[in-house]
């Protein structure tokens, strides 16, 4: 029976902060915050998946301070999110407020740009999962994500695709790998992404795991 642990949730505290950071005093109270993060990233995703343009965002990062809720969207096209005049991110703002907000409590969202998409393993994950429902070539996209990777300055990186890849009768996996990847060393700064292309033979699973580096206990870590 295999036995696996999330590289980001076992590196989150160590050096990589928390994706959701807030205190709950009683456990009704963190029921409640922890299924609304859920909804909101949920919102957030649905609403600009109705865009032509896509957004290509990486992660949806909530901060409680009080009553108010702090929503950070971490993505590779801020111009997507802002829209013409702002349009997009207001009309998200008062969506938000008007879903979850109420007379006290109020939701900002905030965007922070991700320069160098080829570094972020959910970002490629999710390029290459759009890209396998247009049928291209599975290694050709491993081929190109693994040399965009390299050539911005990642330490390793290994991609994985599993499922009837290609419409093949039987399920299969295939990677490809090049430089180090450590997941048993703590300090090795391991990005971790996962998405599922949805074809007409089946779902195919896309993971990206992502070496930058190490980094020593006390220091945080710096996306790209």
């Amino acid at each position: 029976m295999g036995q696996k642990a999330n590289p980001i949730g076992l590196r989150t505290g160590y050096f990589r902060p928390w994706q959701s950071i807030w205190y709950a005093d009683t456990k009704q109270e963190y029921v409640q915050n922890l299924l609304e993060d859920y909804q909101i990233r949920k919102f957030i995703t649905e609403y600009y998946r109705r865009l032509p343009n896509d957004p290509q965002i990486s992660r949806i990062t909530i901060n409680r301070v009080g009553l108010n809720v702090h929503v950070t969207i971490h993505t590779a096209r801020p111009g997507v999110i802002i829209g013409k005049g702002g349009k997009n991110i207001e009309g998200l703002r008062e969506a938000l407020n008007k879903t979850f907000g109420g007379p006290e409590k109020r939701i900002f969202v905030e965007h922070q740009e991700i320069t160098h998409p080829e570094l972020d393993a959910q970002l490629v994950a999710y390029n290459i999962a759009r890209r396998l429902e247009q049928r291209v070539y599975h290694r050709r996209l491993m081929k190109r994500a693994v040399y965009s990777a390299m050539r911005m300055g990642a330490k390793g990186i290994r991609v994985q695709v599993k499922g009837r890849i290609g419409g093949a009768e039987i399920a299969r996996k295939e990677w490809y790998i090049k430089g180090r990847v450590p997941l048993q060393t703590l300090r090795a700064n391991i990005d971790y992404g996962y998405d599922t292309a949805f074809t007409k033979w089946g779902t195919i699973g896309v993971k990206v795991w992502i070496y930058k580096g190490d980094i020593l206990r006390g220091k945080k870590e710096v996306k790209p």
